[in-house]
């Protein structure tokens, strides 16, 4: 895959009067180049992308480089104190400076989103609900009756109330353009899906670079998108300063409100965590190591968290690099590690009802799985296995599973979120939930990797062929009406249903509103920026209803809020 183009990152500098000692008025400007250049070096990408930019760059910074080094050589600064590549905003509460936090603020840039700000404000749709517990406190996300997961909840249709919003304009973007935070995510693709809790939206992002990955977890007022906390660094087990790598997760919040956990790392990537973070602040709470990478969504349920750490494949026969697959439980509150089990490849967004957890088992696995979730020595006193069972499906089931009653739904196929397979096949699958048995099966014309979302007996389809079908639940899947809104661009993303409108996203970035009852095709808008088209297809992020807004991610134009001219019910 192609890297994404990068602008140019040389900073702007601004000039300032000060009246005092040159030597010590020109130590700050010193400073900040030499920040500025270390970063370069230190991204070979942003480097490159910025010298073919300007042709006359290269022998600049060359120069610059010399000189910084002579600078530092003088000043004796001991090698083994430099910080990581990124240095990231955490939490005031952490001890850390906010977002942004020592750099230059664009005032022009600001005072124009304030003015838009008032301006949206006048015609905007009602604020997001807030929960009784929170007060209206914008401080965090407040408690919710459930766990916020993938898709809001087990129904996953991504919609928290508040009516069907009709005719969206842009409210803002995070980060905004001219802002600190545009530094600090220069580049960065925001996959994960929103979770929108209360007055807050939670998100992950994630910036390619040419030897690995980088991510940033964040939160922010959602009427606004001004950011609340953001983190991109923690401290390893030698208090050393690291970098998370991407996220590909989506965040899970507890129903308290205090904990906001996601996985981490890309489909290639090993060694990557499960985290825990304080929802108020920002902090870390805990991580638990995996072999493999978690780019499927946790599941929260009370005070468990489970995820599934999906395989490496390698080959033209897709085998297992190492580990074939995991699911995993933690206690949220503690980060003590419940059980694991063997899961080929359960790249799924697991659910999590009265006391099983439900997934799908990817590549080499096709299936679903049913888990007991209770600790290991529980089930050994009652003599209880692990799997409860486990049906087979005819293609990988890579999809979220959504749980409407006593069914489970779940997409499967032959493609990926990459990878299109020359003979695509796919299928909706319905299982009864306490016995895995197979209560009916729908063909697709390719494989169904977004989540399924359901709103009383409707369910809305992803189809990686880039069509959106409505089947009807009630009468074992009926296919309803098929739509397809932007061309042959896949749908990779799950849509939000608010039982009027469907709201859905093609990989190029086209975010689509139709009407859930014929699927005709009310409203189109784009995502990605305009400067900066996708490159790489990756517009997968699951648009988020809630309060007579959209949240959703792209792939160049960051994570967007729209308005509506108009609410239905």
């Amino acid at each position: 895959m192609s890297m994404l183009n990068v602008s140019s990152p040389l900073p702007c500098l601004g000039v300032v009067p000060v009246f005092v000692n040159a030597g010590a008025a020109l130590l700050p400007a010193i400073i900040a180049a030499l920040t500025s250049i270390v970063s370069l070096v230190f991204r070979p990408r942003m480097l490159w992308q910025a010298c073919k930019a300007r042709p006359g760059m290269a022998a600049a910074v060359l120069a610059a480089i010399a000189a910084g080094s002579a600078v530092v050589a003088w000043w004796l600064v001991p090698a083994d104190t430099i910080g990581p590549r990124r240095k990231a905003a955490s939490s005031q509460a952490a001890g850390s400076m906010p977002l942004g936090a020592g750099r230059r603020i664009d005032w022009a840039a600001m005072a124009i989103q304030w003015l838009r700000e008032e301006k949206l404000s006048a015609t905007a749709s009602p604020d997001p609900p807030k929960t009784p517990a929170n007060g209206g406190a914008p401080a965090a996300p407040g408690p919710v009756a459930r766990a916020t997961i993938l898709g809001g909840g087990p129904l996953r249709n991504s919609y928290a109330g508040g009516g069907s919003p009709l005719g969206l304009m842009p409210a803002w973007s995070f980060p905004m353009p001219g802002s600190p935070a545009a530094g600090e995510l220069e580049g960065a693709m925001f996959l994960a899906s929103p979770a929108v809790v209360g007055d807050a939206v939670c998100g992950g992002s994630c910036l390619l670079d040419v030897q690995r990955n980088y991510g940033t977890v964040f939160c922010l007022d959602a009427k606004s998108g001004s950011p609340r906390w953001s983190t991109a660094t923690y401290k390893d087990d030698a208090g050393r300063e690291r970098d998370f790598k991407g996220f590909f997760s989506s965040p899970a919040v507890s129903a308290d409100g205090n904990y906001l956990v996601i996985g981490q790392g890309l489909h290639n990537d090993e060694d990557c965590d499960l985290l825990c973070f304080r929802a108020k602040t920002g902090r870390l709470h805990w991580r638990v190591r995996t072999p493999l990478h978690i780019e499927g969504s946790p599941a929260i349920d009370g005070d468990l968290a489970v995820a599934g750490a999906g395989a490496v494949e390698v080959g033209e026969d897709h085998h297992a690099k190492g580990h074939p697959g995991l699911v995993l439980a933690v206690r949220v509150s503690t980060g003590e590690k419940l059980w694991e089990y063997q899961v080929n490849d359960p790249e799924s967004s697991p659910v999590v009802a009265d006391g099983v957890a439900y997934v799908g088992s990817g590549v080499n696995g096709n299936a679903v799985v049913a888990l007991r979730t209770q600790p290991d020595d529980d089930l050994k006193k009652r003599k209880l296995e692990r799997l409860l069972w486990r049906t087979p499906t005819p293609y990988p089931a890579t999809g979220a599973v959504t749980l409407a009653g006593e069914l489970l739904l779940v997409g499967c196929g032959n493609g990926d979120y990459v990878l299109h397979d020359p003979h695509p096949e796919g299928a909706v699958i319905a299982l009864e939930r306490t016995t895995g048995r197979l209560r009916w099966k729908v063909p697709m014309p390719d494989g169904v990797l977004g989540t399924i979302a359901v709103r009383g007996d409707r369910a809305i389809v992803p189809v990686r062929n880039g069509q959106i079908a409505a089947i009807d639940l009630g009468q074992s899947g009926k296919v309803l009406w098929w739509q397809r809104f932007a061309g042959q661009k896949a749908i990779l993303a799950g849509p939000a249903f608010t039982g009027k409108y469907v709201y859905a996203v093609s990989q190029d970035g086209c975010l689509a509103v139709l009407d859930a009852g014929d699927g005709k095709l009310l409203q189109k808008q784009q995502l990605n920026a305009r400067d900066k088209p996708g490159e790489m297809g990756l517009c997968v992020s699951s648009p988020a209803v809630a309060g007579g807004r959209v949240y959703v991610g792209s792939e160049t134009g960051g994570l967007r809020c729209f308005v509506a001219k108009e609410i239905k019910e």
